[in-house]
């Protein structure tokens, strides 16, 4: 069963002891770079480059550290050299963060500094006349100075991950919002430089409920920004904004998202994709498409969009193409804007009417006999026509 290892703070060597392996202080640390170098790939073009002569003073102060902490007088002491070694293995796994590498060459670094220094001062107090027991409490010493060493470089390296994270994840949010309020694009392009973004051809709007955002996330280009709050016009909606998806790989994009209650805007320039969401929004809004389900996407619906650009136009071009029919609230003149809405749609014919509205072509003659002596000669004006087909394109008014 494996021990745990002690507490270097608490343990001491005598002077006796220590002095021979300062002595030799100089040739350990050669021995341990040497190790370092030959066994973990990773530094070799550091300890070879600018930072060697910084990386040797680095190795040769941490092993002058342990000789001083286990060679100071027994008691407590507010002065233990612990502290500054720790907060030197603490910047250094901080700085591997901030280079982009992991952790794993840093261990591997400690763990055959580790070896190759307790080899090196083994040999120094066996060749002193050094006891075995004093030899391997030695051994324990040297092992738990490398894992208080490690500890603190992983936490180091932990916290910058988090931190870096953190403040990313601010600027992308402020690219984001900065996006859909329409910011000029030099703003813009300041804002992407500050999130560590690089800006792509185009950005498509999803709008995307708040619960599902995460995992349709998930589903795309890792450079989608999004923003957990799409705003009023889209309530516990989040918007998502999706880089390059146009042209054929739009078709990808709603293949992706599929089974998903979502609206896919247009693809737009990125810094105009204010575009993008202000179509989503208006779709999303139009009340036989705001309680469906599934992809929505605003390409197939450019149509209403376009008749539901003016509510109160249409509302007003539909009162007066429709006045000479009366009231269509009456059941009678419903029937007549029913018939004359399926006529136009099938350009006169009669039988295609007929089987649409479920009634006798006679039924439709008669009805259309009535609607020319409303109308009179403009059923037959193309200007006229145009407008009552666009005025009966919309769906009745509740």
């Amino acid at each position: 069963m494996s021990e745990t290892l002690p507490d270097v703070r608490t343990f001491r060597l005598s002077p006796a002891v220590v002095m021979p392996l300062r002595e030799r202080l100089p040739h350990v640390a050669t021995q341990t770079i040497d190790a370092i170098m030959a066994e973990v790939p990773a530094y070799r073009e550091a300890f070879s480059g600018d930072l060697g002569v910084k990386i040797e003073r680095a190795v040769r102060a941490a092993l002058g550290t342990f000789l001083g902490l286990v060679s100071r007088g027994h008691g407590p002491d507010p002065q233990s050299p612990l502290a500054p070694a720790l907060e030197a293995a603490y910047a250094l796994g901080r700085g591997e963060a901030r280079n982009g590498r992991s952790l794993d060459a840093l261990l591997a670094a400690y763990r055959v500094g580790a070896r190759v220094a307790w080899h090196e001062l083994a040999a120094i107090s066996v060749s002193g006349g050094q006891p075995a027991a004093t030899i391997a409490h030695f051994a324990e010493l040297v092992f738990a100075y490398i894992d208080d060493l490690s500890a603190a470089s992983v936490a180091g390296h932990a916290d910058e991950l988090a931190s870096t994270g953190r403040a990313r994840a601010r600027h992308l949010e402020r690219l984001a919002r900065a996006l859909l309020a329409g910011e000029n694009e030099h703003k813009l392009t300041e804002a992407a430089q500050r999130a560590d973004w690089s800006p792509p051809r185009t950005l498509t709007a999803v709008l995307v409920p708040e619960h599902a955002s995460r995992a349709t996330l998930n589903l795309l280009d890792r450079r989608t920004l999004q923003l957990n709050e799409a705003g009023p016009g889209a309530p516990e909606r989040s918007v998502l904004l999706v880089p390059d998806a146009d042209g054929s790989r739009r078709d990808a994009l709603l293949g992706l998202l599929r089974g998903q209650s979502v609206v896919v805007g247009p693809a737009r320039p990125w810094s105009q994709v204010k575009a993008s969401y202000d179509r989503t929004v208006r779709v999303l809004g139009i009340a036989r498409l705001s309680s469906g389900r599934g992809v929505v996407d605003t390409e197939q619906h450019l149509a209403e969009l376009v008749l539901t650009a003016d509510p109160q136009a249409l509302a007003d071009l539909r009162a007066r193409m429709l006045a000479p029919i009366g009231d269509t609230s009456d059941a009678s003149a419903a029937k007549l804007v029913e018939t004359l809405r399926s006529w136009l749609r099938h350009q006169g014919r009669r039988e295609a009417v007929a089987a649409e509205l479920f009634i006798h072509p006679q039924t439709v003659r008669y009805r259309m006999t009535q609607l020319r002596e409303l109308y009179g000669d403009k059923l037959r004006d193309p200007s006229w026509t145009t407008s009552l087909i666009i005025a009966l394109s919309a769906p009745d008014p509740a």
